[in-house]
């Protein structure tokens, strides 16, 4: 793919998707199963340098169950034709979603795909947070990339059932999707090249997909 795909939009997806099938048992045995019903998911607010007001397009699919982020302007860089904070960008989705009586849910894993251009020296970091409003828990990965490179990247964030961060049950808090780009000149020398690295796409072939894992809420 040219460099050309970094001035269209990019596109950020979350399905409502299972982790298991109905009627079927994790991995521990537990008996776990999906929820019988659908979801709904309603966007509450998109901030950041990386989705600036006006830069980034929420749609939401007409059942409810997922979600779509278009951006227009989602690209860290440092060097030639950058600003001293164009290093770093970020964008902070919060979202309020409606689960099924009875279950609650978490976040199972998410794949980010972007396109980076960094010189030989210099090196980029995607980052990517999860937690639930007012709860000390959250999950976070981040995944390096180093130059020379000047391709597609690709990076899947996969959480371990038994560290899965839940929901609370019987109590509605809205969840919050943090990513972040970052980007370092490193040995490179930044007063003759550009190095960047981006979460967007001209086509909208490039898409993040966060799958959902659910359980059962006990009985108190």
């Amino acid at each position: 793919m040219s460099r050309s795909v970094l001035t269209g939009g990019a596109a950020a997806a979350l399905l409502a998707s299972t982790l298991l099938a109905p009627g079927t048992a994790s991995a521990a045995g537990s008996g776990i199963v999906a929820p019988p019903d659908k979801i709904v998911i309603e966007i509450a607010t998109v901030n950041g340098s990386g989705c600036p007001a006006g830069t980034a397009a929420v749609a939401v699919a007409p059942d409810n169950t997922a979600f779509t982020v278009t951006y227009s302007e989602y690209l860290a860089q440092v060097g030639v034709g950058s600003k001293p904070t164009d290093f770093r960008k970020n964008c902070q989705l919060n979202l309020i979603v409606h689960v099924p009586h009875g279950f609650t849910y978490a976040v199972a894993s998410a794949d980010y795909r972007g396109y980076a251009h960094l010189e030989r020296g210099a090196n980029a970091v995607q980052k990517a947070s999860y937690y639930f409003q007012g709860s000390p828990d959250t999950a976070a990965r981040s995944h390096p990339f180093n130059g020379p490179y000047d391709n597609n990247w690709q990076a899947t964030d996969q959480t371990d059932w038994g560290q899965l961060v839940w929901a609370p049950c019987g109590v509605k808090r809205n969840f919050n999707i943090n990513t972040e780009l970052r980007v370092s000149a490193g040995t490179s020398d930044p007063t003759k090249t550009n190095s960047f690295i981006a979460m967007d796409s001209t086509d909208g072939d490039i898409k993040t997909v966060y799958r959902l894992a659910w359980k059962e809420c006990k009985e108190k």
